[in-house]
């Protein structure tokens, strides 16, 4: 739209097994799933590397199948949690005096990070903390080390504590084109509110859902992300990343309540919203919360398959 920026919009992550018979068909023929998720939005974040460094051979592979899907896709990449959380998170709150990356960690971040670069698929680098990383002199510093490490990335930092939420970090952020993640998350004490921040040529918005029982008390962790934005709440956030997309170059969406494909549901329902367009979707997800045939209509029959290998 004139006067506004490319908003992408897409998902946290591809690869969950409640998602098969959701968003996946049971029974698919042998393909990768970014075939199908590519068909239905520009852009996904990759959750994977947070917890396991990207092998460049599985980077290549990704960009390949995606770009088959889908030319004008891209991806978005969490930096592994050495860098970011404390071995102990559960145990202990992380701070620089708890996070442990070594030089190992970088070069295999940097491995899969570079390959993604290479293929021109990389449109952002998030670095995510969690609540427990506050704003304090030794936190700042330790970050400003951290983004001068990877500097040469399109970097996009998430914190969740309140404290970082003050003009001077958005001047730092600026200052070094960092962009700040607006996030929506389940407020208990001190979690930083939604904001609609931009410090730099790229926005970043990411939705947690608002799952308060289950948020810090979840006995299964992918059962905090178990929430349904309504239309109402999506409504609110439409209008935001309006308002960041005018002040940005590129403005990332992406959605993070991936229990039972929610975040695939909450996504389209974005992309509807921001693009005025229809959407397309799984034919087993429009099944499965048809308040989507409003909205989008099921990918064609005669989409482009690709093998595994």
């Amino acid at each position: 739209m004139e006067g506004r920026g490319t908003i992408r919009v897409g998902t946290a992550g591809w690869s969950y097994k409640d998602w098969n018979g959701i968003f996946y068909p049971e029974g698919r023929p042998r393909q990768h799933p970014l075939d199908l998720l590519a068909q239905c939005f520009d852009t996904v974040e990759i959750n994977t590397s947070f917890y396991g460094h990207i092998k460049p051979e599985l980077a290549h592979l990704w960009s390949r199948k995606a770009r088959a899907a889908n030319p004008d896709f891209n991806f978005t990449a969490k930096l592994h949690r050495s860098f970011t959380h404390s071995p102990l998170a559960v145990m202990e709150p992380t701070s620089a005096a708890t996070i442990r990356p070594n030089d190992e960690d970088e070069k295999l971040a940097r491995a899969g990070l570079d390959a993604l670069m290479a293929e021109g698929m990389l449109g952002a680098l998030l670095i995510q903390f969690p609540v427990s990383f506050k704003n304090t002199s030794l936190n700042r510093e330790y970050l400003e080390t951290l983004l001068r490490q990877f500097i040469e990335y399109p970097r996009v930092v998430e914190v969740r504590h309140a404290s970082w939420d003050n003009p001077e970090t958005l001047a730092e952020f600026a200052r070094k084109s960092v962009a700040f993640c607006n996030i929506d998350q389940p407020l208990i004490g001190r979690s930083l509110e939604p904001t609609e921040h931009v410090t730099a040529p790229l926005g970043y918005v990411r939705l947690h859902g608002r799952n308060y029982d289950q948020w810090f008390e979840a006995e299964a962790r992918d059962d905090r992300y178990n929430y349904l934005y309504s239309e109402v709440e999506l409504e609110g956030w439409g209008r935001t990343i309006e308002r960041i997309a005018k002040r940005a170059e590129v403005t990332y969406v992406i959605a993070n309540n991936h229990f039972e494909a929610k975040a695939g549901v909450n996504a389209l329902q974005l992309k509807h919203m921001t693009s005025h367009d229809r959407v397309k979707a799984p034919a087993t997800l429009l099944q499965h919360y048809p308040q989507l045939a409003a909205i989008a209509d099921p990918l064609p029959d005669d989409a482009p398959r690709l093998p595994l290998e």
